[in-house]
């Protein structure tokens, strides 16, 4: 069970892990023994409330699919148990980080000031540049 919230928690049943062989060195042992893990969630039959799993499917994601599946694969320690660890830590940390609503930008104007500076530097790099020019008598 995965605890989002206070008031929202993912049953076991909802994710599926698949151990699979890892990938990269690792001795004879790689070819032995099965310690990555393949997490699937599928956010569109899931318990989450509405609103989160409109938003996780608005996100522009390469780990979630067209189909609404969360697809997270976990290789990088040497054990299954660690791995099924940080998968299941980034599947909360990308639920989590839909929760959190976006800061408003509010467009700003430059300074006066700010633009004098720049306008003054420009005019300083022009008059260099046009003293590099051919001596004319």
């Amino acid at each position: 069970m995965l605890q989002i919230s206070k008031h929202i928690i993912i049953q076991d049943e909802e994710i599926e892990m698949i151990p699979i062989r890892a990938q990269g060195a690792g001795g004879q042992n790689v070819n032995k023994v099965s310690s990555a893990i393949h997490l699937r969630f599928d956010v569109t039959a899931s318990s989450l409330p509405d609103y989160y799993k409109q938003q996780l499917l608005n996100l522009n994601d390469q780990r979630i699919n067209k189909e609404g599946i969360i697809v997270i694969k976990a290789q990088q320690f040497r054990t299954q148990e660690k791995n099924k660890e940080a998968a299941l830590a980034r599947l909360l940390e990308l639920i989590k980080s839909v929760t959190t609503p976006q800061k408003v930008r509010r467009p700003t104007k430059p300074t006066k000031g700010s633009k004098t500076r720049r306008l003054d530097s420009k005019n300083k790099r022009g008059k260099t540049k046009a003293m590099r020019g051919k001596v004319t008598d």
